[in-house]
């Protein structure tokens, strides 16, 4: 009886112990998420003004999850809503957190400094998201002693120097964002890194370079878009059948597409454009069975265009500004349901195409080639287009010969040989009252503006430069609050520059050159701040930014 009685009594006195010791940890948990709150200095978020000292930071704290059985804090997550955020710095007190296994802190905008080396402390760690703040400084290599990451993400900061080495030796990481950074340097992956768990690499829009990384092999997403990657495609990356998307545009990548892209099974996206690859477009592209979208713009791609009638999947295409010289829109992109068409500089002529299944075109970019005809019945059954691009051919046709779909945003018409009058598409303004892009730069229209522009209150850039245009500025202009570009240089206009376009706020543009205008130039921004260049050539204008206007006497 009495042993039994010494037995209970030390398990008493053990959980009496490990209670203490909890409730200790616990006190230091809430003294370490004090700290945090004490390196923001301003928080139009709300979130912690929750964090109230004399209240329980488990159940009260916005943002503070812990476990039920030890109080100990095991979630932390401050997500600020698009119109909120945080100034400050990250307390190194947040490396309290030891029993931490998530923390989550995006969108705070201008939390600065580093990313404390205090992190590297939590070992329960299995989510590190840190997003859309301003945070400096090295990635601490630190971070690779945290083995059970699985999630990292440091995205939209302003994170500089090279990638740590450690972080490919994460045994359990799925994930890994760096995306819209700083970073330089190459990407060094030790050879012991082939790890088959990592599945998602996003590192675009940082300053990367070197070559592209291979010691991957069950990755299914990988951005290294918009960086300084160089040398030629890895034969490694199309050994890939797991990979779904793949972005590497806007590097400079050179060589060909060899004909083992055929091994990536699975891919449904990719992206690369603005490269410097070269040679042929190989025929085993059309082997990609779930290929829904396919950009291969702005590199140095010639002969001819493969057959690709095999994509059953493909809705979107870009093979604009290669050295391909197509002559005809091939029919198997003519006569396929596409979203998105774009052909810009791919060497078109002749005739505009007709598509077969117009109603589902959504984006149509014609622009950079030789069309001369065909406008009239183009865009008939066309009742999905929202943007459409026809600029820099050799198109010549009325205005009144184009009826443009209903709900379109953007139409660009600039750099051709177009005439009639800017009524004859704005006086049935209510078809297009969703336009957002006007672009007839660089033609020959001739007539007034029409008050009835004003009708598209969504208009945020008008350009008429570089034609015939007549009459006078309509002061109903200055209802269009959302417009931020206005060019009408070089016409006919005359009168004065209505000061109602002082009510437009937004305006970041504006070119008035080389018309008969006269009169004082509205004097509030963003007018009197624009280069005297803006106001160059016409009759008698003045004021800021020209001389000022003489007294009359």
């Amino acid at each position: 009886m009495q042993q039994f009685l010494t037995t209970n009594l030390l398990s008493l006195l053990l959980l009496c112990s490990h209670l203490v010791l909890n409730n200790a940890d616990a006190g230091s948990d809430k003294g370490a998420l004090l700290g945090f709150k004490s390196g923001i200095s301003k928080d139009t978020t709300g979130i912690l003004s929750t964090w109230v000292a004399t209240t329980d930071h488990c159940t009260e704290w916005e943002g503070v999850q812990c476990d039920p059985t030890t109080g100990r804090v095991t979630s932390l997550l401050i997500q600020a809503p698009p119109d909120g955020y945080m100034e400050g710095t990250l307390s190194p007190s947040l490396g309290g957190l030891t029993s931490l296994e998530v923390l989550v802190i995006t969108g705070t905008k201008h939390i600065a400094g580093p990313i404390p080396p205090a992190i590297s402390n939590l070992t329960r760690l299995s989510q590190l998201i840190i997003e859309d703040s301003s945070l400096a400084g090295a990635i601490p290599p630190g971070l690779g002693r945290l083995t059970r990451l699985a999630s990292v993400s440091l995205a939209g900061n302003r994170l500089s120097g090279s990638i740590p080495p450690s972080i490919w030796d994460l045994p359990n990481l799925q994930l890994l964002g760096l995306a819209r950074n700083s970073l330089t340097g190459a990407v060094l992956v030790p050879k012991s890194s082939r790890r088959p768990i990592l599945q998602s690499i996003d590192l675009s829009h940082n300053l990367i370079s070197g070559q592209i990384p291979t010691a991957f092999r069950n990755l299914t997403f990988l951005d290294l878009s918009y960086n300084r990657f160089t040398g030629q495609l890895p034969p490694s990356l199309f050994t890939l059948q797991n990979l779904q998307d793949l972005s590497l545009d806007h590097n400079q990548l050179s060589g060909k597409l060899p004909a083992s892209m055929a091994g990536l099974k699975s891919l449904a996206r990719l992206s690369l454009s603005s490269n410097r690859l070269s040679g042929g477009i190989p025929p085993s592209i059309s082997t990609l069975q779930k290929l829904w979208y396919l950009n291969l713009s702005s590199n140095g791609f010639s002969g001819q265009l493969p057959g690709m009638a095999g994509l059953p999947s493909l809705v979107s295409i870009d093979l604009s500004f290669n050295n391909l010289s197509l002559g005809t829109v091939p029919n198997w992109i003519k006569d396929r349901q596409l979203s998105d068409v774009r052909l810009a500089g791919c060497g078109l002529k002749g005739r505009l195409p007709v598509f077969s299944r117009p109603n589902s075109l959504m984006s149509l970019d014609l622009s950079h080639n030789s069309f001369e005809l065909g406008i009239s019945g183009f865009l008939t059954n066309a009742s999905s287009l929202q943007s459409l691009d026809l600029s820099g051919n050799q198109l010549t046709f009325d205005l009144k010969e184009i009826t443009l779909p209903p709900g379109i945003s953007s139409v660009q018409l600039g750099s051709n040989r177009i005439t009639g009058s800017l009524s004859a598409i704005l006086n049935n303004s209510s078809r297009i009252s969703f336009l957002e892009v006007l672009d007839v730069s660089r033609n020959r229209i001739s007539g007034p503006i029409p008050d009835s522009i004003t009708n598209l209150t969504g208009l945020k850039r008008l350009d008429v430069a570089r034609n015939r245009v007549s009459g006078t500025i309509p002061s109903s202009l200055g209802k269009l609050i959302d417009l931020q570009w206005i060019d009408v240089s070089v016409n006919l206009l005359a009168g004065k520059i209505p000061s109602s376009l002082l009510g437009v706020k937004r305006l970041r543009h504006a070119n008035f050159r080389a018309n008969r205008l006269c009169g004082e130039i509205p004097q509030g921004r963003p007018y009197n701040i624009f280069p005297a260049s803006a106001y160059a050539h016409n009759l008698c204008l003045c004021g800021k930014p020209l001389p000022p206007c003489r007294v009359r006497e």
